[in-house]
């Protein structure tokens, strides 16, 4: 009997020595071989406080109806664990308080959908006028805010940030514009006095804002990355100087910069650091731009640095094999769908 005994602890020994010869693996991993070899590469599961958030951009301009509920209902399948939209999430344009609640109201509705949360940025549609600024502060708070996630550090800006009576004389060109948009079409646009206007293509951001950002980028000088967020490209004017302050306190320490406006996806390297301009999630497309589509951006931040996935919303199908929401009827890429 002793024999047997010893036997069987033996076994057991050599038994659990195979499952222990990968300690990575203890806590949500089990592998009963018994040998070194093992049927897998890589490196281990546990990947510290790695975590993907997600990025969508314009939906205005004529948004295409449907298009931004795919893309929630897509979102919530990718599950990332927070969700931030760059601007234009509203027609905007208006001093009507009614038609402002129902198209912020209606936005509100379908971004309840997403099982994450969302962070708003505040877009020329959303900001047109001062009158929209108050409506944007009421329902939302501030129009530029930071937040820290993971030890990672979110600065959200505002490029409306004219003086009042600035961004009152933009919203009168634009009012301009848009009608002779409705009696021509869009390809006027580029000829009114809105369309030819540096504040519309590149927005602004003010002393104020900058020494906020300043202050806050030198408050959080350990954060292992800074996500700069913000709808317009206001470092592409010449002599701007206040997001230049910006950017030089951000020197020192990797960042990415998101932003939209253009609706066509770009991506381009300066400062040595990503600036990636997000295409559309809706709203009107120029078959004329390259890279003119809808998508999705997936961001997985980890001890090894920043990873950026960019996902056509034509491509993202659940277990069905479908497009959620019927959304294989919806047009993502005006090119693909038109031939133009």
């Amino acid at each position: 009997m002793r024999r047997l005994a010893l036997a069987a602890w033996l076994v057991a020994a050599l038994w659990l020595a195979g499952c222990a010869t990968h300690p990575e693996d203890a806590s949500t991993f089990r592998y009963e071989g018994s040998t070194d070899a093992v049927p897998w590469t890589g490196r281990a599961f546990d990947d510290g406080d790695a975590f993907t958030f997600a990025l969508f951009s314009d939906l205005t301009g004529g948004e295409r109806p449907g298009v931004f509920e795919v893309a929630v209902a897509q979102l919530n399948l990718l599950r990332p664990e927070f969700v931030i939209g760059v601007g234009d999430l509203i027609e905007g344009g208006t001093t009507d308080e009614a038609q402002l609640a129902r198209e912020w109201d209606s936005f509100d509705r379908r971004a309840g959908a997403a099982r994450a949360r969302l962070f708003y940025t505040g877009g020329n549609h959303d900001l047109t006028n001062p009158a929209m600024w108050a409506v944007y502060e009421r329902r939302y708070g501030a129009r530029y805010y930071h937040f820290l996630y993971k030890d990672t550090l979110f600065l959200v800006l505002d490029t409306e940030d004219n003086t009042a009576e600035a961004q009152w004389k933009l919203h009168e060109i634009r009012e301009q514009a848009m009608a002779a948009v409705d009696a021509e079409g869009w390809g006027v646009f580029g000829e009114t006095e809105y369309g030819r206007s540096p504040a519309r293509r590149h927005g602004r951001v003010g002393e104020a804002q900058a020494d906020y950002f300043v202050e806050v980028i030198g408050r959080n000088p350990g954060v292992r990355h800074t996500f700069v967020i913000l709808h317009k490209a206001v470092w592409e004017q010449d002599a701007e100087q206040e997001f230049a302050r910006v950017e030089a306190a951000l020197a020192d320490r990797p960042y990415t910069v998101f932003y939209g406006h253009e609706h066509a996806y770009l991506h381009e390297t300066r400062q040595g650091r990503d600036y990636i301009r997000l295409g559309t999630t809706g709203g009107v497309q120029n078959p004329r731009k390259d890279m003119a589509i809808d998508h999705v951006s997936l961001v997985t931040v980890s001890e090894t640095g920043v990873d950026i996935a960019n996902l056509r919303l034509s491509g993202i199908f659940g277990k069905d094999g479908r497009i959620p929401l019927d959304g294989e009827d919806l047009c993502f890429d005006v090119r693909a769908c038109t031939g133009q």
